[in-house]
């Protein structure tokens, strides 16, 4: 039977740090190497780390990546590499279709897939697709592929694409199994948001039946800045049927043998239009892989592993703890400061940092006003003994009468309002930033998807701050995340009596979230129709909701888009994230009208 072993290697790189990067990439090598494997396959963009951003207009920058491929090359003896990064191209490039100087006198760059074996790069593919939406920005850096790289290994051919240029029915799939390829190598960076994982398999395992190809799948895993990679690497047979699947969010090097033979010769794809075909089938450059270079190996033969998928809940929790692991490592920093109010967001924010850090490298910081209720300093401490983290309390009620005096000439005949509510929180921010500069702390920030919404949230207040670690996760959700989270045991770490409470910031007497905002269970479908699926007025509506509350919400968010704008970044959890995915004028005179 004819096999071949292929290893994905699900790495979690940093963004711009080559030499770390080159490390990590010839040691996963060296472990393939170890299970014997005959392809090793490495993320999208592997060298440079996803998404290198503006660091592609630094020419250095990508002469060196360059430089590091080379190096990595020289690790690749004995087995046949695909790694992810940056190409530049020339006028002399046989891969490029396009002009290769763009206006501004830059050479053309391509997101690109190296092709290694025997010590050198033997072929290059370039990407297809260049997604321009929600958080891509590609067509701002990388110019398309055309050309179609394929291996020849030992009598297994091999086709190689990136990303999105593995969905579209038009893509490179179908024309390398129109020219014979029998393996499909995907790389990929593509980060978490709920339901996304299971859409790839799915568009993933639908390509496989209709080409009648095996795909072996390789995602990036880790944090880098608002995104957070999942893995979820994933082998299919030519049916579609998983032959091995990654865990999620975890780096590991997932192998596994795959029956070459067993390939189906009937495809999907030969039914395609003739003229079609063979215009796209003289593109592929056929790259032969000596037998030498890949020795027949005597070797057991690998049972892999298929992860299970985890549910979303988890999931989404697992996706925040790796992201506040990674930024604040990958960012040097050490410990984290929370303001803990005896609220559910900021427990579940300080439980959050605990699983990704250590709970000696969290410092909770208790700000009690003359508001704050005795439930709530008793819900912290024991907040802080069920999570052993140390907490400081620093009052602010005589810095608050600090304020107010120093404001009395000003506000002479004024009724105190929101004014004096924000300035509670404005205290707290300037307190937890003190702690920040004095100890070289990461402040947490702690609002919701909920609140940054509708800008129930205080600028330089609440909001101050370098990470927000639930800014993507509606409230209704952060008590499904408190519950997951008190269920793993051996005993909760969230009191009970935080989720039993209303909701309170605790800024004025016997104040609560509902004075101000619909019900959470209210609001937050409401928020999702208008926010990540762009639903009108009316739909919203029809679907079930009060006209006069969805008027009010669509207002709300529509004015705090000022706030959010200079809100810190936070992870990214939804289809639709407030951050890069939701690009909203802040000048904007366009209003929905209440109908």
């Amino acid at each position: 039977m004819r096999t071949l072993r292929i290893a994905i290697a699900q790495m979690n790189p940093t963004v711009g740090d080559l030499t770390g990067n080159l490390h990590r990439i010839t040691t996963w090598i060296r472990d393939a190497k170890k299970v014997k494997a005959d392809l090793v396959v490495f993320p999208e963009l592997a060298i440079t780390g996803s998404p290198p951003e503006d660091l592609l207009f630094k020419s250095q920058f990508v002469v060196e990546n360059v430089r590091v491929l080379d190096e990595i090359a020289q690790a690749c003896r004995g087995v046949v590499a695909v790694v992810g990064y940056v190409r530049q191209g020339d006028q002399r490039d046989p891969h490029s279709f396009r002009p290769s100087i763009h206006s501004a006198g830059r050479r053309a760059l391509y997101n690109a897939a190296a092709l290694i074996a025997d010590r050198k790069i033997v072929g290059s593919y370039s990407k297809w697709y260049l997604p321009n939406y929600g958080v891509y920005d590609e067509s701002r850096y990388f110019f398309p592929g055309w050309r179609l790289p394929m291996l020849l290994v030992n009598g297994t051919t091999i086709g190689v694409t990136i990303c999105e240029d593995m969905w579209s029915p038009e893509g490179p799939t179908p024309v390398y199994a129109a020219a014979g390829a029998e393996v499909i190598v995907t790389i990929d960076a593509s980060p978490f948001h709920i339901g996304n994982s299971s859409s790839r398999e799915q568009m993933l395992a639908s390509s496989a039946r209709e080409n009648g190809v095996i795909v072996a799948y390789a995602n990036m895993v880790g944090g880098q800045d608002e995104l957070v990679f999942d893995g979820n690497s994933v082998i299919l047979d030519q049916s579609g049927t998983v032959v091995a699947r990654g865990h999620v969010f975890r780096e590991e090097l997932l192998v596994a043998d795959v029956n070459v033979e067993a390939v189906s010769r009937g495809r999907m794809t030969q039914g395609r239009k003739t003229a079609w075909t063979r215009k796209a089938v003289s593109a592929v450059d056929r790259l032969v892989v000596k037998s030498a270079v890949i020795q027949k190996k005597k070797r057991t033969r690998i049972v892999p592993e298929i992860a299970e998928p985890l549910a979303e809940i988890e999931a989404v929790y697992q996706a925040l703890v790796l992201a506040v692991k990674d930024y604040v490592h990958k960012n040097g920093f050490t410990r984290v400061v929370i303001g803990v109010s005896g609220g559910v967001d900021s427990a579940v924010t300080a439980a959050i940092s605990v699983d990704a850090l250590g709970a000696e490298h969290v410092l909770g910081v208790f700000m009690p006003s003359p508001y704050t209720s005795r439930e709530s300093e008793e819900d912290v401490v024991e907040l802080s003994r069920c999570l052993r983290i140390d907490v400081q309390t620093i009052p602010i009620a005589p810095t608050f009468d600090a304020y107010r005096r120093s404001l009395a000439p000003s506000f002479v005949d004024c009724a105190e309002d929101a004014t004096e509510e924000n300035l509670q929180a404005r205290i707290r921010g300037n307190l937890l930033m003190a702690v920040s500069n004095k100890f070289g702390h990461l402040v947490l920030t702690t609002g919701n998807k909920s609140e940054m919404s509708v800008g129930y949230s205080t600028l330089y207040g609440d909001m101050a701050g370098g990470f927000a670690v639930i800014k993507d996760v509606p409230k209704t959700m952060v008590y499904g995340l408190a519950k997951f989270r008190n269920a793993l045991g051996p005993s909760p770490v969230i009191p009970a009596r935080i989720l039993d409470r209303p909701p309170t910031a605790e800024l004025r007497l016997n104040q609560k979230d509902e004075d101000s905002l619909p019900p959470y269970a209210v609001l937050d479908p409401i928020l999702r129709s208008y926010v990540e699926e762009d639903r009108s007025l009316t739909d919203i509506v029809e679907a079930g909701f009060d006209r006069a509350t969805v008027s009010r919400v669509i207002r709300m968010v529509d004015a705090s888009e000022f706030k959010r704008r200079q809100a810190p970044l936070g992870v990214k959890i939804t289809h639709r994230a407030l951050g890069k995915d939701r690009r909203m004028p802040i000048t904007n005179g366009y209003r929905i009208k209440p109908e």
